[in-house]
């Protein structure tokens, strides 16, 4: 093969979600020997937007989907973004849209292009869903009970998210932490799905000051008012804080004793691995998304929206030695590279885009 594949990711913005900073590394990481990126996102809003325009790719503002009615104009409204894949002659669209549009995979391949998508929710159920899958001609998920979402599909393949675990390396940074107090982190973008005043509740019925919970992520959201009225009515305005939204996380996680992941849904929860990979010992909710990427580590997880379990959890981890705690860091680290390191999760798409232009 001489030509280099041409690949253009889509997305809706860099803003939202942990998905944008994995399309980052593999904007990044894939070799430029064998493959030309081209990316696609409605705008260039939000922090991380910088960091994706840097790597120099080319970058286009437009919607890659269409709302589906009338359906009888539909051919005529998704003509924008079939052209724009066909002048532009991409060999494969991969879409990190989280939705069940249809209309890109449909534009997609009436312009002569494979098309891709990476499952990143727990969502599913709606017609629409099965039509997008139907079209595609691939389907990447990201955790176990996926794969049962597409039982006819044959070309699909489980891909675990990875990350750069030397960028992710407590060893870059210095442990700071007070041992006068017990600092719990949780990193999400703040909706009701994350289900933080499940955690919020937790640190009230601990009953115990010593331990502080720094809350990283977009607090502007309706969900970040409800949680901020929760700590208020519960008076642990001295021990709950609201940190907003930070690019680097990894200084916070270094001076953190225990990370927390209160989800209600996951697909692959990024932030919970990254803490691994800084050697932070976690707990987790038993939903599909944590409890794959814990599946070695199931005393770490605690039942879906159980403060009282939670608390329990976190009162035996108190409890715990500090070589204890050190050795569960560190298992967690060691399981983070051999799991979800950025090489395989590079080489594995490689090799996916070489099969499918080969087929």
């Amino acid at each position: 093969m001489n030509a280099k594949i041409k690949i253009l990711y889509t997305i809706p913005n860099f803003d939202t979600a942990g998905s944008g900073k994995v399309l980052y590394d593999l904007s990044k990481g894939l070799n430029p020997k064998y493959f030309e990126i081209s990316i696609v996102c409605k705008n260039n809003k939000g922090m991380f937007f910088k960091e994706i325009e840097a790597l120099g790719l080319p970058i286009y503002f437009m919607d890659s989907t269409v709302p589906l009615r009338p359906y009888y104009k539909l051919i005529t409204r998704i003509s924008r973004f079939k052209n724009f894949v066909k002048k532009n002659e991409f060999d494969i669209v991969h879409s990190w849209h989280w939705s069940s549009d249809w209309t890109e995979v449909l534009a997609s391949r009436l312009a002569g292009a494979k098309f891709v998508y990476t499952k990143k929710a727990m969502t599913w159920g709606n017609v629409h869903w099965k039509i997008r899958s139907y079209l595609s001609d691939f389907i990447v998920t990201v955790n176990e009970e996926m794969q049962n979402y597409f039982p006819k599909k044959k070309n699909q393949k489980l891909i675990p998210f990875g990350i750069d675990t030397e960028y992710y390396n407590p060893q870059l940074y210095p442990n700071n932490e007070n041992n006068n107090e017990f600092k719990i982190i949780t990193v999400a973008n703040l909706v009701p799905v994350k289900g933080v005043e499940i955690l919020i509740k937790a640190i009230y019925l601990l009953d115990n000051p010593i331990v502080k919970l720094e809350v990283l992520g977009d607090d502007s959201t309706s969900y970040g008012a409800v949680l901020k009225q929760q700590v208020i009515d519960l008076q642990l305005e001295k021990q709950i804080l609201f940190l907003g939204k930070h690019n680097n996380v990894r200084p916070f996680l270094a001076n953190a004793h225990l990370y927390i992941i209160s989800s209600k849904k996951e697909g692959m929860p990024m932030a919970l691995v990254e803490a691994m990979a800084m050697s932070v010992p976690v707990l987790g909710s038993n939903i599909p998304g944590i409890s794959y990427v814990l599946k070695n580590f199931q005393e770490l997880l605690f039942e879906t929206s159980n403060a009282h379990q939670l608390t329990e959890k976190i009162e035996d981890f108190i409890k715990k030695p500090i070589e204890e705690k050190k050795i569960i860091g560190k298992e967690l680290r060691d399981f983070s590279i051999s799991h979800f390191s950025l090489e395989m999760f590079l080489k594995t798409h490689e090799d996916l885009y070489f099969n499918m232009i080969e087929k």
